[in-house]
């Protein structure tokens, strides 16, 4: 039986990875509550959800004081993954939910998320040096030309909603991928964009949708507010300090060997899915169908 400080501890493993490489805690956090601790995947699921919509809250507000922020782009993803999160939690809740398949599509839905983002966490640097060869220069102080910007994502934005509506059937399904895959639509449909504001855009609607979907998984139950509370206290310190150290830690390696055990744990969940437990008939039933058989 795991207690607080199992838990503790695992926020501070997930926080200072946080920290150090910037890899979204829903990514590494799920597996772990899943693998680790037996969770259930649902609760893992919705749990998760809340806790990544508070932790990533603080770094919203970094980037909200910094202008990192493009928000016609977090106004569309959310046009489309807001009512996608809905939609998808209304089908959980009404037609999959009692279903004996349920944490089997869950645990296979992660396992797919977790496969992409590993692969996209191991070749990340390659990604980033394709997009930075079409990356043309741009002003540090991107204020300058905020009114061009917006009007880029105005243009766009058939193809933001139809992202946002992806986001948010999967973050919603596997808590994984409002960050890695929000990074890389916006790399693709915005290449000209500094990173730093593709990153401040990214997170602040992780923070909208993550706390939308959480919301919708707690309503159903599926939130475990003691485990919550204890994984907080645990990463939020460690999320610090490993800001704090990451420069002085080897970040590349650190990623790859992140990369690789995502990888490894998503093609393990879609391969061997966490299946329901047989119900077992109640004992009245069974006299009953003893009596029957008696009389006949």
């Amino acid at each position: 039986m795991f207690g607080p400080l199992e838990f503790i501890l695992a926020g501070v493993l997930v926080g200072f990875c946080v920290g150090i490489t910037g890899v979204g805690g829903g990514s590494l956090m799920t597996p772990i509550l899943i693998s680790l601790f037996r969770i259930e995947p649902h609760i893992a699921i919705g749990t998760d959800l809340l806790y990544a919509a508070i932790s990533k809250f603080c770094g919203s507000l970094v980037h909200a004081k910094k202008m990192n922020i493009v928000w016609p782009i977090v106004l569309w993803l959310a046009v489309g993954s807001i009512p996608a999160s809905f939609a998808t939690h209304w089908v959980l809740e009404n037609y999959l939910s009692q279903s004996s398949s349920y944490k089997a599509v869950l645990t296979m839905v992660l396992g797919f998320m977790l496969t992409l983002t590993g692969i996209s966490i191991v070749f990340r640097g390659h990604i980033e040096r394709f997009f930075n060869k079409i990356r043309k220069d741009v002003p540090t102080d991107m204020t300058q030309d905020l009114e061009k910007v917006n009007l880029h994502a105005k243009d766009k934005r058939a193809y933001i909603i139809i992202m946002g509506i992806v986001l948010g059937v999967f973050v919603t399904l596997s808590s994984v991928g409002a960050g890695a895959f929000g990074i890389m639509a916006l790399l693709l449909m915005f290449p000209q964009l500094p990173m730093i504001r593709i990153i401040g855009s990214d997170v602040v609607h992780a923070v909208l949708l993550t706390l939308v979907a959480g919301l919708g998984h707690m309503s159903s139950g599926n939130v475990d507010l003691h485990l919550l509370g204890w994984l907080l206290v645990g990463s939020i310190p460690a999320i610090v300090v490993g800001t704090l150290i990451s420069s002085r830690l080897p970040e590349k390696i650190i990623r790859k060997i992140l990369g690789i055990t995502l990888f490894a744990l998503g093609m393990n969940f879609m391969l061997n899915p966490v299946k329901a437990k047989p119900v077992e008939k109640p004992a009245t039933a069974q006299v009953i169908s003893i009596e029957k058989s008696a009389q006949v």
